[in-house]
């Protein structure tokens, strides 16, 4: 009887026992694929706040912050030096999963009654504007003979949310991989120049806060490249501009379910008829769920945001949370600078860096006459 009794529990502990071997294994293993490159990450981003503490030494003030000097930093040691297999994966862990963690903390420190002040036409108005861009982008696009898909796909970047979007997109339109590859490579590159440049305008146009974390908000392509262009400016704008930069990430799922369906369609319409080589169109039968679109930390952020606003969260962790923010923040900038290759955009083509270049001129200039509309 006291076998029968001892036997199931022995058999649990040993479960147990070997569960926790193979977690441990597999975590030893996952720490040791990724601490190159977040190292590399580390070191960076460490030259990057030495870079910082230099200029205020030498010059008095920071005229690039922390986040800007780790992005130049970083795409100087990647087209520099040859970067081993083995740092892939850290750096890929950086610019994604941490940089994730930085925005939702950055929540915290986010009230939105700044962006809920405007009333309901703010948010409207931003929605507009997100499709009139794509509607602009990819006229030029078209204008200058670019293919359909990269055309789109090119719009999409420019008008939403940079890479996110055009890696969204491209699977629902059946964009070809070099089209994806010319995408991604110059909208990374502009987006990393835009953060240096655009900081430039606020002095220039003497912008404030409000202002110029709108402008960041609506032109900038990603939510940590708004962070890095609005962090010298000041709070003001750095709540701002993520709070606007969010609102034009949530147009993916509306955006990409528009694509969906029109290309499912059009699919469905060329799927009876033969292609040139006689083959037919496979029409495309995966499911879409909106939801898979909305990223868990731009889920958490505005929980968090919403804490804030109601002053549920304890306000200790505000500047905890904001300190942690910004430290993941430059980690993540450093990892975007060692994905900047410099060597793939160039073989890209004149034509694709026309039009990208131009469509990011066109947002410039709409973000401007967004906030002369709005009275901002």
């Amino acid at each position: 009887m006291q076998t029968f009794k001892t036997q199931p529990t022995q058999r649990i502990l040993a479960a147990n026992r070997a569960l926790l071997g193979l977690w441990g294994v597999s975590g030893l293993h996952t720490v040791k694929r990724l601490a190159p490159g977040v190292a590399l990450c580390l070191t960076v981003s460490g030259l990057a706040y030495g870079a910082a503490q230099l200029e205020q030494m030498f010059f008095g003030n920071m005229w690039l912050e922390q986040l800007v000097l780790a992005i130049i930093i970083g795409a100087i040691v990647r087209n520099a030096v040859p970067l081993g297999a083995a740092t892939q994966c850290g750096i890929n862990f950086c610019a994604k999963q941490v940089l994730d963690i930085a925005v939702m903390l950055l929540g915290c420190a986010v009230s939105t009654q700044v962006l809920l002040s405007a009333g309901a036409s703010l948010p409207l108005g931003i929605a507009g504007f997100v499709v009139l861009a794509i509607f602009a982008s990819y006229g030029l696009g078209r204008l200058f003979g670019l293919p359909q898909q990269l055309a789109l796909l090119i719009a999409c970047g420019n008008a939403i949310c940079g890479n996110s979007a055009i890696a969204a997109v491209a699977p629902v339109i059946r964009a070809r991989g070099e089209d994806v590859a010319a995408a991604i490579s110059f909208t990374a590159l502009l987006g990393v120049l835009l953060v240096l440049v655009l900081p430039v305008f606020a002095p220039l146009f003497h912008m404030h806060g409000v202002h110029y974390g709108t402008l960041a908000g609506l032109t900038v392509y990603a939510v940590p490249q708004v962070l890095a262009a609005t962090a010298g400016v000041g709070a003001v704008a750095v709540q701002f501009g993520t709070l606007v930069k969010l609102t034009r990430v949530l147009m993916l799922g509306p955006v990409v379910l528009v694509l969906a369906l029109i290309t499912h369609k059009a699919e469905q319409a060329a799927a009876h008829t033969p292609s040139v080589s006689g083959q037919m169109l496979q029409p495309n039968t995966k499911p879409f769920v909106v939801g898979q679109f909305v990223p868990w930390f731009i889920v958490g952020f505005l929980v968090l945001a919403a804490l804030r606003s109601f002053n549920l969260l304890p306000l200790v962790c505000v500047p905890i949370a904001a300190h942690v923010s910004t430290v993941l923040t430059v980690l993540a900038m450093a990892a975007l600078g060692l994905s900047t290759n410099l060597r793939a955009v160039a073989k890209c083509g004149v034509r694709v860096s026309v039009v990208v270049l131009l469509s990011l001129i066109l947002l410039v200039l709409a973000g401007f006459g967004f906030i002369a509309l709005f009275g901002l």
